[in-house]
């Protein structure tokens, strides 16, 4: 049976599991695959999950206008449909207010039960104040188009202080996980909107993925305390045991993953003392894993050949760490070729200026190995 969790303050009662509408299967063509897609929310939905987060951008803009057609099927007071306002697409009220007005086309419904304004960055954030973006939204959570306003957060907690403090938000979105504890709003921003009353709703609780796919050993840490548990349920059941993580998305994009969470939250339970313990050990494990102890303080750059040393030095930690080879991949693909390390040219400048004494060339050619192998 589905854990259910009351919203006291909105007057929601909502599934403890929300299903996050971004990670979809996908065909060769890389469209979603729609059977497979509608079926997976047909099974969350029969099994209880009633929470579904779309947002303008997710699956190339197609994510909305499928959700909107699936979610048809069930009555439509039977579930919360939460989306979000692109706002790094945006530089005008005129612009702001033509995507809003077009969401409510795409997804075929009256109203939003959760808006968020989505991804909330310094730039964001003085875009939204300059436009009037909160008292606009504000205004159709009058009109009743809007039931629940809210945003979702990627900057650093000083940020997130300010916004969270600057009106009485419905909730809040964090990234958070038992390992990025001490990144973006943290732990510590999950306990000033618990101090502050505002709900807080999950993304990221197996970090896109990573914490499914621990290295062996790091895994079989997990495996030995608790061998009915998938590693990926850990992270879930970790934030669940935060009460005032009201909801946990999971972006799932196969069945699997459905049937997994779903095994989840069907047993709710707080982990025990002793299972925090077994999570703080396997944390201990994969911080170990680090591939380099770059401090990211930047003393490196600029190189003279326009290698990102920094960024290199991030994808390959994640990787070391989690054994993430589709995270690994992305990263490496998102750099310019420029900036990757098999653009090290071997000079030493870097070296020279690093305070920590970091082999950077002999860490850089490892990664241009890894990449070309």
């Amino acid at each position: 049976m589905m854990e259910y969790v009351n919203m006291e303050k909105l007057g929601a009662k909502v599934s403890r599991l929300g299903f996050g509408c971004m990670r979809f299967p996908t065909t060769p063509e890389g469209k979603i695959d729609e059977q497979r897609a509608a079926a997976m929310l047909d099974t969350a939905y029969k099994a209880g999950v009633n929470y579904f987060d779309t947002a303008y951008f997710y699956h190339n803009r197609m994510s909305e206008e499928f959700v909107g057609r699936a979610l048809k099927a069930y009555p439509r007071e039977s579930f919360y449909l939460a989306t979000k306002l692109p706002l790094s697409m945006i530089n005008t009220f005129e612009e702001a207010k033509e995507i809003f007005e077009g969401q409510f086309k795409s997804m075929q419904v009256e109203y939003f039960d959760f808006y968020l304004l989505h991804c909330i960055t310094a730039r964001n954030w003085k875009v939204t104040l300059e436009n009037g973006l909160i008292d606009y939204l504000v205004e159709q959570q009058k009109k009743g188009r809007i039931r629940h306003l809210g945003f979702s957060f990627h900057d650093t907690y000083e940020l997130f202080e300010e916004v969270l403090t600057y009106r009485d938000w419905d909730f809040c979105q964090i990234q958070l996980n038992y390992m990025d504890t001490d990144i973006q709003a943290g732990m510590k921003g999950y306990a000033l909107a618990e101090k502050l009353g505002i709900p807080v709703v999950v993304m990221e609780p197996v970090k896109g993925g990573s914490l499914a796919t621990l290295a062996e050993d790091v895994a079989a840490k997990f495996k030995q305390a608790r061998p009915d548990w998938s590693v990926a349920s850990w992270a879930m059941r970790w934030v669940a045991s935060l009460d005032n993580c009201k909801v946990i998305l999971s972006g799932m994009s196969d069945e699997a993953q459905v049937a997994d969470n779903l095994a989840t939250f069907a047993q709710p339970q707080k982990l025990t003392e002793e299972e925090l313990e077994v999570v703080a050990e396997v944390r201990k494990m994969i911080e170990e894993r680090t591939f380099v102890a770059c401090t990211n303080c930047k003393y490196c750059m600029p190189c003279p050949f326009g290698v990102d040393i920094p960024r290199n030095f991030r994808v390959m930690n994640e990787y070391a760490k989690y054994s993430n080879e589709r995270s690994l991949a992305f990263g490496w693909k998102d750099m310019e070729e420029s900036a990757r390390a098999s653009s090290c040219q071997n000079c030493g400048a870097c070296e020279t200026a690093c305070p920590q004494a970091l082999p950077i060339r002999e860490k850089l050619a490892a990664i241009a190995a890894k990449m070309k192998a």
